[in-house]
């Protein structure tokens, strides 16, 4: 089996140095990048398979790349923001994990190789999701689904074209017409969906995340 090749943007160097020696002793391919231009040709280039993400930078390139990753690998964010608003910010902004400084490194490596074995492991069987628009009601593999008003809306929309992907200023525009809701409050709804619906609302298998487009039904 090929190495799995794990790419670090990280700014503080001890932080850096750390995740590099940590994941390369465990077997992984490590490459370390500086700058958003770095990791999009690496993306291109098809040579990376996990991102750990660091987002303190003070011009806030992680985040702007957490937002706008154009293909689908996971992404572990690695950060010394300790606010609870920051973790949920990135999770709902689509990565598949977050882990604060200082962290545990034998911690960081069971993560990682959580998050591969989820993501690169065997696939799993497609779950069953109906919607009954007289009654108002979602089931998931014939589990009933409680939602609200505007979670419910949000499904109809992306189950409205399956496997279509809606950006979320476009969701924005149609489940908040009045142009009430801000592109956060489009990345809350898809979170509260997901712990709805999902099994496990870190590894989403239906409300899919396309980086840097948006959402969609997967099909």
């Amino acid at each position: 089996m090929s190495p799995v090749h794990i790419l670090i943007l990280q700014t503080d160097r001890e932080v850096r140095g750390l995740l590099e020696e940590g994941l390369t002793s465990a077997g992984y391919e490590v490459m370390v990048v500086e700058g958003i231009p770095a990791v999009r040709s690496a993306l291109a280039a098809g040579e990376v398979d996990f991102i750990l993400l660091g987002i303190d930078s003070p011009e806030g390139e992680g985040w702007d790349l957490l937002d706008s990753i154009g293909i689908d690998v996971p992404v572990m964010v690695v950060t010394s923001l300790s606010r609870a608003e920051d973790r949920i910010r990135a999770l709902v902004a689509g990565a598949d994990d977050v882990i604060s400084i200082p962290f545990n490194l034998e911690e960081v490596k069971a993560r990682v190789a959580a998050i591969i074995r989820r993501t690169l492991g065997p696939a799993r069987p497609a779950l069953d999701l109906r919607i009954d628009d007289v009654r108002k009601e979602v089931r998931v593999s014939g589990r009933r689904i409680t939602l609200s008003p505007k979670e419910y809306e949000l499904l109809k929309l992306l189950c409205s074209s399956p496997g279509r992907v809606f950006s979320a200023g476009e969701i924005r525009r149609r489940v908040w017409p009045r142009g009430r809701a801000t592109i956060q409050d489009v990345q809350k709804y898809i979170y509260l969906l997901r712990k709805k619906l999902e099994e496990d609302p870190r590894d989403p298998r239906l409300v899919v995340t396309v980086r840097g487009f948006g959402y969609r039904i997967a099909t």
